[in-house]
């Protein structure tokens, strides 16, 4: 399990509704739509979910998973681990696009997703990589990959993608309700040691997540979306706070995720704040 949640993560290497407060509230029955990259599918987080993509690393205890069941919605999910704004539209190898799982009579949808699209994790992976160790994936040890800043037409092309999704899944279900959820903040402003990231590279990787959440918010309020401003609501749960709602390089314990990516306590807590921002309490 160890094997899945390190590769998942090498290869993926609320409170703000943005145009639309006052779109009816979904029942509490009914079809829902999880979309996104591994931080929506939660990187095999206590193993994989049966009959599905061992490679998307699809949680049962991923957010959509505990809304779902609170919410007694009838979930599909769709993210998986690596997945960029492209995979969300069309197909990536064997799978199908999963926007497909999208339609009529779906009345949400949650996605997260745009951080592979600007290699947010493997930076963050990069950044934080021992050289004296390297990479262990698949049984090899690789060398530290080089860190790659997003160029500025990267953050455009991400934008898009993000503005496409909104528009399709407003196509194909006109009676859904479209929440994104940003990515919760891995770098705080005064990074820890733990993180192991110099200033420099620290500031890189906290600038593509600022960039990442802020495009994100244009993109919502653009498509008359919504937005659960999980950058603001983790502020304090970084890798480094006695609360993190995430991992940093090296996580531990039995609830800990795959390096720089959501543990459990950060699922819970956005299925939590998702359920409020649909008006359960």
């Amino acid at each position: 399990m160890g094997q899945i949640k390190t590769c998942a993560a090498l290869l993926a290497a609320g409170f703000l509704l943005a145009s639309c407060a006052h779109q009816p509230l979904p029942p509490l029955s009914g079809r829902y739509v999880s979309l996104g990259s591994s931080f929506a599918a939660g990187t095999a987080l206590g193993g994989v979910k049966p009959d599905t993509p061992e490679r998307c690393g699809r949680s049962a205890a991923n957010y959509a998973t505990l809304l779902a069941s609170r919410l007694g919605l009838e979930l599909t999910d769709t993210a998986c681990g690596g997945a960029t704004t492209a995979h969300v539209l069309g197909p990536w190898n064997e799978l199908p696009p999963q926007i497909d799982a999208v339609t009529p009579q779906t009345r949400l949808v949650t996605i997260t997703i745009g951080g592979n699209d600007l290699g947010y994790v493997r930076n963050l992976v990069a950044a934080s990589c021992d050289p004296a160790k390297g990479i262990s994936l698949g049984g090899r040890t690789l060398a530290c990959p080089a860190i790659k800043e997003p160029t500025e037409a990267d953050y455009a092309r991400t934008e898009e993608g993000l503005r496409q999704i909104a528009r399709t899944v407003k196509q194909r279900a006109p009676g859904a309700r479209l929440i994104f959820v940003q990515y919760v903040r891995l770098v705080p402003d005064a990074a820890c040691s733990g993180l192991k990231l110099s200033p420099v590279d620290a500031a890189v990787t906290r600038t593509i997540g600022q960039r990442l959440a802020k495009l994100t918010m244009r993109a919502a309020a653009a498509e008359g979306a919504e937005v659960l401003a999980a950058d603001q609501l983790s502020v304090g749960h970084t890798p480094c706070a006695k609360q993190p709602w995430s991992a940093g390089p090296q996580p531990t314990g039995p609830a800990a995720n795959a390096p720089w990516h959501p543990n459990m306590a950060g699922h819970a807590a956005l299925a939590e704040a998702l359920a409020r921002q649909l008006g359960v309490r």
